[in-house]
């Protein structure tokens, strides 16, 4: 079964859901495709065994044939190339890699090139794999690594995927063929209202959710009465605590110091599976 952990908003608590679960599983495999500022790895610390370059492909523009027609950017749809009367300059950040400008070249002026855009690492820590990118600094488009990274995902193995926050194309490209998501929220008005965008957008996606509810004690009652409304299940409760709090101060996961809390993470699983 494949999870994908999300949540709306930035701190909600989704990498501590992802990485608590992954560690109360069995057979397991982490992969982190929030490659913009990857964190599992520093609750896990995993020995990294394989590192990997990932790639994108850029035009690159032959100007002895090139006779600047600017049939190619007119094509493009993300301005990656602007043609002037005796130039053409190319954005890489912009470019999405689709090889239409090529194709529309009347003068077989544009070939391509690689460029690097991150690394994959690989790694295994407390029986977990763990699979996660890290995305070059200055980099606009993160959803090319975020497919890498979930390329190297096993089909013999229990994944769960620590999404990135946000509803942007970021998370669509993580939640992608995942057979359910759980969204990660908190009970206060800021959680309430990026929860809402993030349901709409997985109801879009017609992806299967349920709430995890971090935090649990502090605000309001409004996220429940939500999740009742919209008859999403509340499958777990994660409560305001001094200690969760200090361990992750530390770096540490709570389940391996707080052991019973493991079979709560164990019957989310079940209950996703009864749910499907």
């Amino acid at each position: 079964m494949i999870i994908t952990v999300a949540s709306g908003k930035g701190g909600t608590g989704k990498t501590t859901v992802a990485v608590n679960m992954a560690l109360s599983l069995e057979n397991v495999q982490l992969l982190d495709c929030d490659v913009e500022e990857p964190n599992s790895h520093i609750l896990l610390q995993p020995e990294i065994h394989e590192t990997k370059p990932v790639y994108t492909r850029v035009p690159v523009i032959s100007e002895d044939l090139c006779d600047y027609c600017g049939k190619c950017s007119k094509f493009c749809a993300y301005n990656a190339l602007f043609v002037a009367p005796k130039t053409v300059m190319v954005f890489p950040e912009l470019c999405h890699s689709c090889g239409g400008c090529a194709l529309v070249c009347p003068k077989n002026a544009i070939t391509e090139k690689e460029r690097q855009i991150g690394v994959v690492k690989k790694g295994e820590a407390k029986g977990v794999e763990l699979v996660y990118g890290e995305l070059n600094v200055g980099e606009a488009m993160a959803v090319p690594l975020i497919r890498a990274v979930k390329n190297q995902m096993k089909s013999n193995k229990n994944v769960v995927i620590d999404a990135p926050p946000g509803t942007a194309c970021s998370l669509v490209a993580s939640v992608h063929k995942t057979d359910y998501c759980i969204l990660v929220t908190e009970p206060t008005p800021f959680g309430l209202h990026d929860l809402k965008i993030t349901v709409q957008v997985l109801k879009d996606l017609g992806v299967p959710m349920g709430v995890v509810i971090n935090r649990a004690g502090l605000g309001d009652r409004k996220v429940y009465e939500y999740c009742k409304k919209e008859n999403i299940p509340v499958l777990l409760e994660i409560p305001f605590s001094k200690k969760i709090a200090e361990l992750y101060s530390r770096g540490v996961p709570f389940v391996a110091e707080m052991p019973e809390w493991k079979e709560k993470f164990l019957e989310i699983w079940d209950d996703i599976k009864r749910r499907r």
